[in-house]
């Protein structure tokens, strides 16, 4: 073990997650900070992100070079103190990770309907923006989704509500969305970690980076789902049992994980607090999430 930030050899549950699904170092290191260093006030030392990133296979090499590239996009913010050097979420990055919080970690709130008019001047760009964020396009210039997504600037938008026929949402959405695709990725999802909702939790360094494979894959599966009001989906969606899931075993993990924080994780201020007011709430929602 590395004493500088108790660095484990990488073991067999964190390869067996990881054996048909390689890791990219930037996209890990996001969730990184959104898991550890954002709600912990939002800095951490490059040594902890090495190190973390070394227990999932991840080279000390495409961490500084996924680092660079952060604060190249503007994402990051980096200083040095002494021969160290610390690294912060950037504002302008923080609107996207505050939204990708309150989508992993917050209360399922249920979205209405919205329509979008797109206008000839925004440029197919807009609609392309509009479908990434899970809108269905329905002719050329006009879109539906829910209305937890703002809309281009520019656009006309019509909020929306059904009146009657309501049994029939389902076939509306398995018409204009591919909802058989994210029902796959949840059931991946699902397959992949439901051994960790029942498992005991291991040691603090293997429980940290359990839980933030844990968060980095639901994530993907999570934030490319248009999230539709729950009316428009099957009665089995398996997005349901895979939040259940991602609750029960991020909460099962956490108290090892967050310890290990706290010993082993720096800001230049000081080491990183296991626990603060956002963290507190967060785990509280997710605890009631698993008990359903």
């Amino acid at each position: 073990m590395n004493s500088r930030a108790g660095r484990p050899a990488q073991d067999s549950a964190i390869a067996g997650l990881l054996a048909d699904m390689p890791l990219r170092a930037g996209g890990f290191i996001v969730t990184l900070y959104g898991d550890v260093v954002v709600p912990r006030g939002g800095e951490v030392w490059i040594g902890n992100i090495i190190d973390t990133c070394a227990a999932v296979g991840i080279s000390e090499t495409l961490v500084r070079t996924a680092v660079s590239r952060l604060v190249a996009a503007g994402r990051l913010e980096g200083r040095r103190a002494g021969r160290r050097s610390f690294y912060r979420l950037s504002g302008a990055a923080r609107t996207e990770f505050d939204a990708a919080d309150r989508a992993i970690y917050g209360p399922d709130v249920e979205p209405g309907w919205q329509f979008v008019f797109v206008p000839e001047a925004l440029g197919d760009s807009a609609m392309a923006q509009l479908e990434r964020a899970g809108f269905a396009r329905l002719k050329p210039q006009l879109a539906v989704g829910p209305d937890r997504i703002a809309a281009p600037e520019g656009a006309l938008t019509f909020s929306a509500r059904p009146e009657s026929g309501l049994a029939m949402l389902p076939d509306f959405a398995a018409g204009a969305w591919d909802l058989a695709s994210h029902a796959q990725a949840y059931a991946g999802f699902i397959a992949r970690f439901e051994a960790l909702a029942t498992a005991p939790a291991p040691p603090g360094a293997q429980a940290l980076s359990l839980r933030l494979l844990l968060v980095h894959f639901y994530r993907q599966v999570l934030l490319r789902d248009p999230r539709l009001p729950f009316d428009a989906l099957p009665p089995d969606w398996p997005g349901h049992a895979a939040r259940r899931l991602f609750a029960k075993a991020y909460c099962t993990l956490s108290d090892a994980a967050d310890s290990h924080v706290s010993t082993f994780f720096k800001a230049e201020s000081g080491a990183l607090p296991p626990v603060s007011a956002s963290i507190t709430t967060r785990r509280h929602l997710l605890e009631t999430i698993a008990s359903r």
